[in-house]
C-alpha cells in the first residue's frame, strides 16, 4: 500500500504498480506469490480511478473476483461507480449499483453523489435532481459533495441563481458549505460578470468561518485583472502571502497577464521574477502574457529575447507565442522576420492556422505588396488550412486600399461559393471601399444586401457610411444614417461623433462642434486623441489660439496624450499666425510660407526651434505644462526629418527645466545620428544608455554597425556587436537583422562572417535554421561558376540533423583564373565561418543554379573530415 501511496502522482508509475502487484498476485508463483486482500485491491482501484484509468480498473475488479477468498465490498462498488460517472457514463455505473442491491449491501451518500456527478457530466440535471431528492427519500444524508456536485452542475449550465439558492439551504439541511462550495459559486458569478456578487460571497465565507483557499483567491484575482481592477487583484494577492497560502503558477500568469495587458510591461515583470524567486517556475502561458504585453508595446525584440528563455527551461513554444511574435514584428514592419518565424515554426511542427496567415496577409497588403498577400492566400490549400473570414476580409480590404475594387469583389464571391460566410467585418471593407471611391450609392446598396443576408451592420458599418456621407458634404444624409443607427439599437462611439465635428470645423461652425463634444460627453463617450486635435485644429484655422490651447489643457487633464499629429497642427497654426501678423504689421517679410492641414509632414522639416519652444511656454501658460511625452513627440519629430541639431537642443532644454530624457528619447537621438551616418556619436550614445541600465533598440545597433562596416572600421564594428550580444536580445533575430538583411543584403560578406566568429566566441548560438540562410545569403553574394571542377557524385549523404537545406544562388560570368581563384578562397573561407557552427553530425547541401555540379571538401582543421558542402544542381 505504501508503493501505492507513492506513485499517485504519476499515471505511468500507478501502472508500473498495479502491473507488477497483479504478477507477484498470480497463483503461478506458487509459495512465492505475493497475495493481496481486499484493502490492497480498492487501493489499487482508487488510484487508477484517480487518472480515469478506466480499463485498468475493469482488469484489476476482474482480477480480484478471480481471487479466491475476496469479496466487493461497498467500498470496491462505490470507487467503480465513481470511475465511470467521472466519465459520464453512468449506464455502466447502474451494473455495479445492481451488483450492490445484489449482495446485499445498501447504497450511501457516496454511491448517490457519484450519480449526482454523472448525470451533471452528461448535463441531464433533471436526472441528477431525481437522485439528490431520492437520497431525502431512503434517509441517506445529503452532504457538502452532493451538494458540490449538483451546485456545480447548475453554474456549468448558467443557472447561477438556483446554485445560490441551494447554497442558502444546505445549513436547513445540516450540511455546511465548504471551500468547494463557496469557490465553485464565486468562479461561475465572475464568469458571468456579477463580480460585486463574488466579491459578496468571498466576504460571507470568511464571516462564517470558512477560510478561502488558493483556488478562490485566483478565481478572484483572474477577475479583478480582466475587469482592469489591478489594483484590488494585486491586494487579494499579496494576502495569500500573508496568510501563507501557495501561489500557483495560475495566480501568477493571472496577474502578469492583467499588468501586461494594461501596458504596466515592468510591474508584469515584477510578477515574474517573484514567481521564480519563490520557486513557481514559469509556462508557455507566462511567457505568452509577457509576449504579448510587450508586443503591445512596440518591444518585440524584447518578447523574442523570451524565446531564449523559453527554450532554457525546455518550454516548447506554443502556436499562441508565434501568432503573437508574428503580428509584432508585422505591426512593426519587419515582415521578412515574420516569414522567418513562420518557417521556424513549421520547424519545430508548430502549425500555422488562419491567424496566423491572415496576419502575414494583413502586412503584406498594407506595404502594398498585395501580390505578394494573394500568393500566401493562394497557398493556404496546400498548407492545411481553410482560409476563414479574417483571412478573406485581410486580402480584400488589401485590394480596396490599392484602389483594385474589382478584384476584391471577385474574391468576396469566391468566398460564397467556398461557403465561408462573410461577416459584418467583410462587409464593412468592401463598403469602405466604396466610400473611398466616392460610389455612395453602390455602398448604401451593399448595405441593403448585407441586411438581406441576415449579416447585421454593426457601429463600424455605420461609422463608414456617415463619414463618406460627410465627406462628400451632404450632412442631412449623414443625419438620416445616425437615426438609422439609433433605431437600430446603436449608439455612437468616438469615431462618429469626431466625423460630424470634424466637418463642422471644416464648415468654421466651432459652436455646433462644440455642442457636439457636450452631447459625446452626456452620451457616456469620452473624447479621444483624434477628437481633441479636430478641435484644435478648428480653433487654430479661425485663429484662436488661446482656445486651441484651451483645448490641449482638457485633453492632457482627461489624461489623453497628445500625439505628434497634435503637435504639429499647434505648430502649423503658430507658423501660420507669425505669418499673418508679419504681414499685418505691413514689414513686407514673410515669417513662413503658409502651411495648411495637408501639409503637416513638412511642418517638421520648416519649423525652427524658436517656434517650438514658443509651443511649450503656451502650454505652461494655459495651464498644460510639457510632460516627458511632450518631449519625446517633439524630439521624436525631428529626429524623422534628421534635424540632430534641434532634437539635441530641445534635450538640452528640458534638461534645464528639470526632466530627464527616457530610454524613448535616446533611441530617438540614436536612429537619427545612424540616419545622418554619425556612427560614433551614436555608439557614444549607446555605451551611455547601457550604463544607465537603459536597452538600446536592435535596429539603432544594426544601423551603427553596418555603417562601420561600410566604412571598413571593423574594430569599432566588432565593439558595437560585443554590446549588443551582452543586451539579451534573440539570437537569430540579431542574425536575420544585422548579419542577414544589414550585412549580406549590403553585400559586406567579410564583415557578416568576422561577426559569425564574433557571435561564436560569445556562445551566442543562432539555430541550425538561421545558420542555413547565412549560407543561402553567402551563395547570394558568391556566384559558384568557376569554382574548380570534380566528378558528378551519384548519391549524396542525408542529413542526420536538421532538414537538408536546398539553396539557390544566380551563375556568375566568365572570369580568369587568378579571379576564380580568389573567389573559391574567400567562398571556401566565408562558408567554413558558418559549417564550424554547425554540430559536427550535420551535413548541409545546396543547390545552385549552374551546368556543372561542383564540390567544395571543407578540409580546413576547423571542421570535421567528414563535413563537405555539396553543390548539386
Amino acid at each position: 500500500m505504501s508503493m501505492i501511496r507513492y506513485c499517485v502522482q504519476d499515471s505511468d508509475e500507478v501502472r508500473n504498480v498495479v502491473n507488477s502487484l497483479i504478477k507477484l498476485n498470480s497463483k503461478d508463483l506458487g509459495e512465492f506469490r505475493f497475495g493481496l486482500n481486499l484493502r490492497c485491491y480498492n487501493f489499487l482501484l482508487m488510484a487508477l480511478s484517480r487518472f480515469n484509468l478506466i480499463d485498468d480498473m475493469i482488469r484489476v475488479y476482474n482480477t480480484m473476483l478471480n481471487d479466491d477468498g475476496i469479496q466487493p465490498n461497498i467500498y470496491t462498488f462505490n470507487i467503480m461507480i465513481n470511475g465511470f460517472c467521472k466519465l459520464g457514463n453512468v449506464d455502466e455505473a447502474r451494473v455495479y449499483l445492481g451488483r450492490i442491491l445484489g449482495a446485499g449491501l445498501s447504497p450511501d451518500s457516496f454511491t448517490y453523489s457519484s450519480f449526482i456527478l454523472g448525470y451533471c457530466r452528461n448535463k441531464d440535471l433533471d436526472s441528477a435532481f431525481k437522485v439528490f431528492r431520492e437520497m431525502l427519500r431512503k434517509m441517506c444524508k445529503r452532504n457538502e459533495v452532493s451538494y458540490n456536485y449538483i451546485i456545480h452542475g447548475l453554474c456549468e449550465e448558467g443557472r447561477i441563481d438556483k446554485g445560490l439558492h441551494l447554497l442558502s439551504k444546505m445549513e436547513v439541511d445540516n450540511c455546511r458549505p465548504n471551500v468547494r462550495t463557496y469557490t465553485i459559486l464565486i468562479s461561475a458569478l465572475c464568469g458571468a460578470s456579477r463580480g460585486v456578487e463574488a466579491m459578496k460571497l468571498f466576504d460571507e465565507m470568511r464571516e462564517k468561518g470558512c477560510e478561502p483557499n488558493a483556488h478562490t483567491y485566483t478565481v478572484l484575482i483572474d477577475y479583478l485583472c480582466k475587469e482592469h481592477k489591478l489594483d484590488e487583484a494585486r491586494k487579494l494577492f499579496d494576502e495569500m502571502s500573508e496568510k501563507r497560502l501557495v501561489r500557483s503558477v495560475v495566480t501568477y500568469n493571472a496577474l502578469i497577464d492583467g499588468y501586461c495587458k494594461q501596458g504596466k510591461i515592468e510591474a508584469g515583470f515584477q510578477i515574474y521574477n517573484l514567481m521564480k524567486t519563490n520557486g513557481c517556475y514559469p509556462n508557455v502561458r507566462t511567457y505568452n502574457a509577457l509576449i504579448c504585453g510587450l508586443c503591445k508595446v512596440n518591444k518585440v525584440p524584447v518578447a523574442m529575447a523570451l524565446l531564449d528563455k523559453m527554450a532554457a527551461r525546455k518550454l516548447t513554444p506554443s502556436l499562441i507565442t508565434y501568432n503573437l511574435l508574428i503580428k509584432g514584428q508585422c505591426k512593426d514592419g519587419h515582415i521578412e522576420t515574420a516569414f522567418r518565424l513562420l518557417d521556424l515554426m513549421k520547424e519545430s511542427e508548430v502549425q500555422p492556422d488562419e491567424w496566423t496567415y491572415s496576419t502575414i496577409i494583413d502586412s503584406l497588403c498594407k506595404a502594398g505588396r498585395v501580390q505578394k498577400a494573394r500568393a500566401i492566400f493562394d497557398s493556404l490549400k496546400e498548407n492545411g488550412v481553410k482560409a476563414n473570414e479574417v483571412t478573406f476580409a485581410a486580402l480584400i480590404d488589401g485590394y480596396c486600399k490599392a484602389g483594385k475594387n474589382d478584384y476584391a469583389h471577385a474574391l468576396f464571391e469566391m468566398m460564397l461559393q467556398e461557403k465561408c460566410m462573410p461577416n459584418s467585418f467583410v462587409y464593412n471593407v468592401l463598403i469602405d471601399g466604396l466610400c473611398r471611391e466616392k460610389k455612395l450609392n453602390e455602398a448604401l446598396l451593399l448595405l441593403k444586401k448585407m441586411i438581406v443576408a441576415n449579416v447585421k451592420p454593426d457601429i463600424c458599418t455605420y461609422s463608414i457610411i456617415i463619414n463618406g456621407i460627410l465627406k462628400d458634404g451632404s450632412l442631412d444624409d449623414a443625419y438620416r444614417v445616425l437615426e438609422q443607427m439609433h433605431t437600430a439599437g446603436y449608439k455612437p462611439d468616438a469615431c462618429i461623433y469626431t466625423s460630424f465635428i470634424h466637418a463642422h470645423c471644416s464648415r468654421g461652425n466651432l459652436e455646433e462642434a462644440e455642442n457636439w463634444t457636450k452631447i459625446m460627453i452626456e452620451g457616456g463617450v469620452l473624447l479621444d486623441v483624434v477628437t481633441y486635435t479636430v478641435l484644435i485644429d478648428g480653433y487654430g484655422c479661425l485663429r484662436s489660439l488661446t482656445q486651441a490651447f484651451n483645448v490641449l489643457k482638457q485633453m492632457m487633464d482627461a489624461d489623453c496624450e497628445p500625439s505628434e499629429l497634435t503637435y504639429s497642427v499647434l505648430i502649423k497654426h503658430i507658423l501660420n499666425e507669425k505669418r499673418l501678423i508679419s504681414e499685418e504689421k505691413g514689414t513686407g517679410t514673410v515669417v513662413h510660407m503658409y502651411v495648411s492641414s495637408s501639409d503637416v509632414a513638412y511642418v517638421w522639416k520648416v519649423v525652427d526651434f524658436e517656434t517650438v519652444i514658443e509651443l511649450l511656454k503656451n502650454m505652461t501658460k494655459h495651464g498644460c505644462a510639457p510632460s516627458i511625452c511632450t518631449y519625446k513627440t517633439l524630439i521624436d519629430g525631428f529626429c524623422k526629418r534628421g534635424r540632430i541639431k534641434e532634437a539635441q537642443w530641445l534635450v538640452d532644454y528640458m534638461k534645464h527645466g528639470g526632466i530627464q530624457p527616457d530610454e524613448g528619447i535616446h533611441n530617438s537621438i540614436i536612429k537619427c545620428n545612424c540616419m545622418l551616418g554619425l556612427y560614433e556619436e551614436a555608439f557614444q550614445l549607446i555605451n551611455n544608455m547601457v550604463t544607465m541600465g537603459e536597452l538600446p533598440h536592435l535596429e539603432s545597433y544594426t544601423s551603427i554597425i553596418c555603417g562601420l562596416c561600410a566604412k571598413e572600421d571593423m574594430n569599432q564594428a566588432e565593439a558595437v556587436f560585443c554590446s549588443l550580444l551582452r543586451c539579451g536580445y534573440n539570437n537569430d533575430e540579431i542574425a536575420w537583422k544585422v548579419l542577414i538583411d544589414g550585412l549580406l543584403k549590403r553585400g559586406l560578406v567579410d564583415s557578416c562572417s568576422e561577426l559569425v566568429k564574433v557571435m561564436e566566441n560569445n556562445n551566442c548560438h543562432p539555430k541550425p535554421h538561421t545558420y542555413s540562410m547565412l549560407i543561402e545569403g553567402l551563395l547570394g553574394c558568391y556566384p559558384c561558376d568557376g569554382l574548380p571542377d570534380e566528378d558528378i557524385e551519384t548519391a549524396v549523404h542525408n542529413s542526420r540533423g536538421p532538414r537538408s537545406a536546398l539553396f539557390a544562388a544566380e551563375d556568375g560570368g566568365e572570369s580568369d583564373t587568378t579571379q576564380v581563384s580568389q573567389r573559391s578562397s574567400r567562398f571556401r573561407a566565408n562558408v567554413s565561418v558558418y559549417i564550424q557552427s554547425l554540430d559536427q553530425e550535420h551535413c548541409w547541401f545546396i543547390a545552385v543554379n549552374s551546368v556543372t555540379i561542383h564540390r567544395i571538401r571543407m578540409s580546413l582543421s576547423l571542421v570535421h573530415a567528414d563535413h563537405a558542402v555539396v553543390l548539386v544542381t
